[in-house]
């Protein structure tokens, strides 16, 4: 089955409404973003979800070391780095490891191959942040990289078009955070709960 996270979570309401979805994971962005969550509120909402449950911190170029001491203090399970970490700065955290790879054109996913130990998740480019535009990005680009190598999809998903998405890709998993939301840094549960029967009906589809 198809890997689910929900990113950009602000609030308890909203983390426990996606954990009875059956979600795999949950993101919490402490980089730059209007979705951003300081850490005591992190580990809040983190000491109430599921063993379960992924709990995947977002950065973007941070400092290694106080990363690793966020990731510890607020019980992160994996991190998401955004920025222009190296497969040298990657090979030193404990912890798994999903980078992102910004989908410009064809040339950009060459960065895939390196990052052969990581989790890769393919997001739209952006032009003024590192990620997370909520726009989608031509998937026809990423389907001769699925030969080689499998990704989890990012970059305007939402209950709507997450189906041909996952028909389309075949992705290892997929990442929503604006096109499950009701208002900007609130989710929408009625759009979680579409998100995830789309995504599972697409699963049922490709067996």
């Amino acid at each position: 089955m198809t890997w689910i996270k929900i990113c950009g979570v602000t609030n308890i309401d909203d983390a426990l409404e996606a954990a009875s979805m059956g979600v795999d994971a949950l993101g919490f962005i402490f980089a730059p973003s209007p979705r951003r969550i300081n850490e005591l509120t992190a580990r809040d909402i983190i000491r109430h979800l599921p063993l379960a449950i992924w709990k995947v911190g977002v950065f973007v170029n941070e400092e290694l070391r106080k990363m690793l001491r966020i990731a510890e203090d607020c019980g992160l399970d994996a991190l998401q780095l955004h920025g222009k970490e190296s497969p040298e700065y990657c090979r030193q955290i404990p912890l798994p490891v999903i980078k992102a790879i910004s989908v410009k054109d064809v040339e950009s996913l060459k960065e895939m191959e390196r990052y052969p130990f990581d989790s890769i998740l393919l997001d739209a480019a952006a032009t003024d942040r590192a990620g997370g535009s909520g726009k989608t990005f031509c998937w026809e680009m990423a389907l001769e990289s699925r030969k080689k190598r499998n990704f989890i999809l990012s970059g305007g998903l939402n209950p709507m078009n997450v189906y041909s998405a996952v028909q389309k890709l075949r992705p290892i998993g997929v990442d929503v955070c604006s096109g499950v939301e009701k208002v900007l840094g609130k989710k929408d549960p009625l759009k979680m709960i579409e998100f995830v029967k789309e995504v599972r009906k697409a699963d049922e589809s490709t067996r």
